[in-house]
């Protein structure tokens, strides 16, 4: 079984959209969603450089309008199976949302403007920050940040968990980190997936009160625990919460694992997830699209593994 995954925050590269946009339709459509969105995402992913898109309100619209270009461009040269899942990572849940058919991948886009927005303003009530934490024992680290009262922002299998709160707390933690473990702060606005974002959550909950789900028609998994999620209202409410509840890719990955899957395709910008899969997931087939040089390759993963998922 294949599955199709979208990554998410601080995959971003600058120009990374500039290869799909050799198809006039997709000009068209990332001009559709630039208007709606009230960003320039042309310039922005073609032109601007990285400290330009590293702002979160730029890169979570930019994030998911990437791999919807690709998805689509996808979409016309092979036949997804029905039974194949889609995940994403954080703001990509949005992305794996529209693949899954959940939303329309104009209301995809449109909310990952809402919600980069309102985590931006979140982010600038107090000073808050995440790190990530490699290596260690779970257990331990886990207690360590409990006790400096940080959050487990992102649970990403391989050794990887990141913690997210006061800047303090993670000075704090940078110098004392847990046993066989390295701490690497990260370079963003502030702690997602806390408590910190609850005026973002609120935000996206009033903006999705006008958003009109649909049933998934291919498993989608939660962000929240894994689950495959079956009505496409639980998934709207599961994508508001999310702003402030931990990521669990490390059960995500478990639940691709007990569905049988054995090849992924990770959309543009990819190669995040891909890598977490090759460590927490050995010998499933991996291929991170991210130009369309890369289709025929994905193409021929989906022809490969589509006999399994009849």
């Amino acid at each position: 079984m294949i599955a199709l995954l979208a990554p998410g925050q601080g995959s971003q590269t600058p120009g990374m959209l500039a290869p799909w946009l050799d198809d006039p339709t997709a000009a068209e459509t990332l001009a559709g969603w630039s208007a709606t969105t009230g960003l320039d995402l042309g310039h922005l992913g073609t032109d601007a450089d990285a400290e330009e898109i590293k702002d979160t309100a730029v890169t979570q619209p930019l994030v998911v309008a990437a791999a919807l270009l690709a998805a689509t461009r996808l979409a016309g040269r092979a036949d997804l199976p029905a039974a194949a899942p889609a995940a994403g990572h954080s703001v990509g849940e949005l992305a794996a949302a529209a693949v899954a058919g959940v939303l329309t991948a104009d209301a995809a886009v449109a909310l990952a403007a809402v919600r980069g927005r309102a985590m931006a303003a979140a982010c600038a009530l107090e000073p808050t920050g995440m790190s990530a934490v490699l290596g260690g024992k779970p257990d331990e680290v886990l207690a360590l940040l409990d006790e400096l009262g940080l959050d487990p922002a992102n649970r990403n299998g391989a050794g990887q968990i990141v913690a997210a709160g006061p800047v303090a707390a993670l000075a704090a933690l940078a110098e004392n980190p847990p046993e066989r473990a390295r701490v690497k702060p990260l370079a963003v606005a502030g702690a997602f997936h806390t408590r910190f974002m609850a005026p973002a959550e609120e935000t996206m909950r009033s903006h999705a009160a006008e958003v009109s789900p649909a049933d998934p028609i291919r498993p989608l998994l939660s962000n929240a625990d894994g689950t495959v999620l079956t009505t496409g209202a639980e998934a709207l409410r599961r994508l508001v919460a999310q702003v402030t509840r931990p990521v669990r890719w490390d059960s995500c990955m478990t639940t691709l694992q007990e569905l049988g899957v054995t090849a992924v395709i990770e959309l543009p910008p990819a190669g995040a997830l891909v890598g977490l899969v090759k460590r927490d997931l050995k010998g499933t087939a991996t291929v991170a699209l991210k130009t369309p040089d890369d289709l025929q390759a994905a193409v021929d993963l989906i022809t490969e593994h589509a006999g399994a998922e009849k």
